[in-house]
């Protein structure tokens, strides 16, 4: 039988990339297929996608989708600044920049705050494992306090929210998921891409060869015991077809193919996400409560002002445009150096 159509007449295939090279059961391969749903099913045009990363396991991520797309991998920290440039250059592609947490919160994170204040208009999605992968790992900057490494080290230091900081910094669209959460996630990507303004989706994505063990906060055991959705959802087992839906305040318990189980916890819909004071509360719950991880969309500002309108980039992308449109005549040019004297 023939793979269903999207609203564009294209079949699921035609927004895959190249087989992935990450370890297998990584949280980072279930993120990718979320991105490739939530494109499928927003009928998103794989040749008008910008794909950008900057340096860590989480940055091979876009060789896996819409393979048909823009795809820039820049260096370490630096994905904020090369999304910006394609963006102003052509508001009209979707952007999706896809980090990790040590590119986010540690080398990139100036980069970070300074997309966030300039509400780029663009999908950020942090898979965050809480290590470095690439470098056998050490702790990250969102690695909690107590977490405890493959080799028993403790770590000592406070750990960073970057959905905290988003919402400090002004971010006009906050979310936390989870990699494992299948319907939630492919929810929000499409959300996030409908989304006029800079989109933070922080993933819990668990590193199945250094971050996986029972006690870490960002193992896939931890993540199935702990997690609260502030939304009704559903969860989607590694390469396993089963699903489940959850009723608003009730909690379903669903036992898994490894022996293990999942516990999700659906609140109430009395959560507001364009209330940034409720939002305050649910992430302060979460960094106090070691018990549970609160996911869903925390904060939206459907009011938010993308890059392009502040600059007035008009229609036509600055892309598009010859030499006539960009070059300044001589006299306009003359001016604009006198203004720097």
């Amino acid at each position: 039988m023939p793979e269903a159509k999207n609203r564009i007449g294209l079949d699921k295939e035609a927004y895959k990339g190249s087989k992935s090279t990450l370890c297998v059961g990584c949280g980072h391969d279930q993120i990718t297929r979320e991105i490739i749903e939530a494109a499928y099913e927003s009928g998103i045009d794989p040749y008008n996608v910008v794909k950008t990363s900057g340096i860590g396991c989480s940055s091979k991520t876009p060789a896996y989708f819409i393979s048909a797309g823009y795809a820039i991998n820049s260096v370490h920290g630096r994905m904020p600044s090369v999304a910006t440039g394609a963006n102003c250059a052509n508001k009209h592609l979707v952007t999706i920049g896809v980090s990790g947490d040590g590119d986010t919160a540690a080398i990139g994170m100036g980069q970070f705050c300074h997309v966030v204040r300039r509400n780029v208009d663009m999908v950020y999605i942090v898979e965050n494992n809480g290590v470095y992968g690439l470098t056998k790992g050490q702790f990250s900057a969102t690695s909690e306090m107590g977490s405890r490494k493959k080799d028993g080290e403790i770590n000592d230091f406070a750990m960073m929210d970057l959905c905290t900081l988003a919402l400090d910094l002004g971010c006009s669209f906050v979310a936390r998921s989870f990699s494992g959460d299948s319907k939630q996630m492919t929810a929000l990507i499409r959300a996030a891409i409908s989304h006029r303004g800079l989109a933070l989706i922080d993933c819990i994505s668990p590193c199945v060869t250094f971050n996986n063990l029972p006690d870490s906060t960002k193992s896939f055991q931890w993540l199935r015991d702990h997690n609260i959705s502030l939304h009704e959802v559903g969860f989607v087992a590694p390469y396993d077809a089963q699903q489940v839906e959850q009723q608003p305040g009730k909690t379903l318990s669903v036992p898994l193919p490894d022996g293990s189980n999942i516990r999700l916890t659906a609140l109430t819909e009395q959560h507001d996400p364009t209330d940034i004071e409720a939002a305050r509360k649910v992430l302060e719950k979460d960094r106090g409560d070691r018990e549970h991880v609160y996911t869903g969309l925390i904060y939206c500002n459907p009011q938010s002002r993308p890059l392009d309108e502040v600059l007035h980039l008009g229609d036509v992308p600055l892309a598009r445009m010859g030499e006539k449109e960009l070059r300044p005549e001589k006299k306009a040019f003359e001016a604009l150096l006198d203004g720097y004297c």
